[in-house]
This record gives C-alpha cells, structure tokens and sequence, in this order.
C-alpha cells in the first residue's frame, strides 16, 4: 500500500510477520501486521501451527481416555479441563457424585486456578523485562505443587478426576497440609504485589496500553481474566453454578479500564479470592464423609443423547459439548476454549498501538497456545 506524504515523497506500509517461531512463548501464534512507522495499522492473528486435532481424537477414545487428552489443551489448568469433560459425562449418564468428591473437586480445581495464575504473573513481568516476579511466582508454585503431587501423583497433568468422582481417597492429614500450604502462600503474596504492581517501569508499560473495552470483550466472546479486567462481571461459577458453588460466596474481581495493568492486577487479586475458597471447601470436605467416587461398569457408556458442561476455567469460560450414540465413545465432543476466544481480540487490540507494545500486549492476554489449537 502505497501512502502519499503531500511531499513528493511516496512512504508504503509494511507487512510484517510475527512468529511463527516460539519465542519462549507458551506455543506458536503468527500474528500478520501492516505498519506505518513503528505504528501498527492492522493486525491479522493466524493460528494453527500446533494444530493436533484433539476433536477428532477424542471419537475414538473411550471416556476414560478422553481424561488424559482432555487435560492437555491448556496445560496449565489441566485439573479444569478434566473437570469439564467428567461433568458432561455425568449428566449424561445421570450420575450423581458423592458429596464428598464434590467439595475436594472445588478444592483442588481452585488450587489448579492459583497454580495458573502464579506462572503467568510471574512470565508477563519476565516478557517485559522484570526478572525478579518469575522467582517469587515459581517459590509459591511450588509450595502449592507439593500438595496437588501428594494427592495425585502428578504436577502438570494430574489425571485425578474420574467420572463419578475422583481417582481415590486423599491421603491422611493431606488437608491440614494443604492448608499450611495455603496460608504460607497467601503470606507471601504481597512479595509479588510490592515488586511489580506500582513499579514505574511495569506501569509506563502497560497502563493505558492494549485496552480492550466491555462491547468488544462481549463481541469476541472474551472471558475470565482479560473480559473481567475490561468490566464484564461474569464468572460461571457464581452466575450457572456447578459443583456446589451455589453454596459458598464467590467473589468476582473486576476492573473497568481494560487495559494491561487492569488484567495483571485482576489475575493477582484472584489469586487471593480462591485461596480463600480454597480454605472454605478443605473446611468441608473434614465435615463431609463418605466415598469419592460411585462403582461404574466395566465399560462406560453414555446413553443416545448431548449435553453441553460449561466451567469457570482459570483463563475463562471452558465448555465442552457431548453427542453420545450410547457408545462407549462419544459421537462428538465439542471444545469451547478460553484462550481460542481471548485470543481472537487481538485483531481489535493490536491496531493503533506501537510495535514495542506488542509484547506487552500479547502477554497480558494471558493465553495458552494448545488452548487455541487444540
């Protein structure tokens, strides 16, 4: 594109290519930019490099498998994701899970939520240049780490959802220790906060930049985090429970200014409201006996029917749509990931902002590439 300067001199826009190659990124994403300047005048997100057809695997896996694969997509909230598949499952079959699997269930997915949460407040800083959070966000990872291994056995996948409840029994005196873990975790915090939150630098980088308003968020179907940071109040668990959200007060941190700084600080005070939850549902599982899972047959089947399970993911709303022919597979299965939503408002995001803002940007959406791909 050719612009004339009134000059006599003739300045043409150029067409720049960002990615695909994995600049410690959590995947590959190719954004295709046209510039002005240093300005960025359009921007064209592509996605699908990592692409590994996960839809498709999952007709051909029977609904214990699909656990495993389910967890994958988004990585970093692999506990959320197997949550949402066992759900859909459930109510297909109408299972009920017992109360005791239900409050662990909540227990552990907040956990799972912090744990999310802990690495991107950590990494954003560290992709503008903040090195010092990413040491802070990782002691409390793993302090919360331990305890997640001591229940299930894993520290990124964990596999401990089943459909009927969970995998098996939690070890003895595991709740007095996550609690201790909890509380060390929460004391901690402000270390992360004081370091980044009113540094100079990190707020002359990211107040003001990449500002995403409520209509846009709403237009894109944003949510969690980044739609709430632009003054959506939306959050599934407070607004259609599942579990037994609808029994206990979820606090839903918004902002209203959209922009980076709003999204770095919605994601820290979150990390707060759910180690309070956290707390809460430890409290009621040491009130609640019985077992944590119900005896299934041999083989799972879904009856002929579908069903859609929608939760409140760590990065945003996580659904999962089941068509069942009474196989011990499902027909279809449908995913509605957080960061494929997010991710697409970059395109309205990224326009008008200049090209070192970019990196800011990108990372305060807060996205995981497998999530997109899936």
């Amino acid at each position: 594109m050719t612009v004339g300067t009134g000059a006599g001199l003739d300045t043409a826009d150029m067409v720049l290519n960002i990615g695909p190659q994995h600049p410690s990124t959590h995947g590959v994403l190719r954004l295709k930019l046209t510039l002005d300047g240093e300005r960025v005048v359009t921007c064209e997100p592509i996605v699908g490099y990592m692409h590994r057809g996960a839809e498709k695997l999952f007709e051909v896996r029977d609904y214990r498998q699909i656990i495993m694969l389910a967890n994958r997509h988004d990585w970093l909230s692999a506990f959320s994701n197997e949550l949402g598949v066992v759900l859909a499952v459930e109510r297909l079959m109408g299972i009920e899970v017992p109360e005791r699997a239900t409050w662990l269930r909540m227990a552990l997915a907040e956990l799972n939520r912090v744990l999310n949460h802990l690495m991107f407040l950590g990494s954003y800083p560290l992709e503008i240049g903040a090195i010092t959070p990413m040491f802070y966000a990782f002691r409390e990872r793993e302090t919360l780490q331990a305890v997640m291994e001591e229940v299930s056995g894993g520290r990124i996948h964990y596999m401990f959802n089943r459909v009927g409840g969970l995998k098996e029994e939690i070890p003895a005196g595991w709740t007095k220790r996550a609690r201790q873990a909890v509380a060390a975790v929460r004391r901690r915090m402000p270390d992360i906060d004081n370091v980044i939150r009113r540094n100079d630098i990190f707020m002359a980088r990211t107040v003001g930049v990449g500002v995403l308003s409520a209509a846009d968020a709403a237009a894109y179907g944003a949510s969690g985090p980044v739609a709430r940071a632009s003054g959506l109040d939306f959050d599934v668990r407070r607004d259609e429970p599942y579990l037994f959200y609808d029994q206990i007060d979820v606090p839903v941190v918004t902002r209203t200014s959209g922009d980076c700084h709003a999204r770095f600080e919605v994601l820290l005070e979150q990390v707060l409201v759910s180690l309070d939850l956290i707390d809460e549902c430890l409290d009621r599982v040491d009130r609640t006996g019985g077992p944590v899972n119900v005896r299934l047959p041999k083989v799972v089947k879904a009856p002929e029917g579908h069903t859609y399970a929608w939760t409140e993911n760590p990065l945003g709303v996580n659904g999962y749509y089941l068509v069942s022919r009474g196989e011990k597979t499902p027909w279809r299965l449908k995913l509605r990931t957080a960061s494929y939503a997010n991710v697409q408002a970059l395109a309205t995001l990224i326009p008008g902002c200049l090209v070192p803002d970019l990196i800011a940007i990108l990372g305060s959406m807060f996205f995981v590439v497998g999530d997109i791909d899936k």
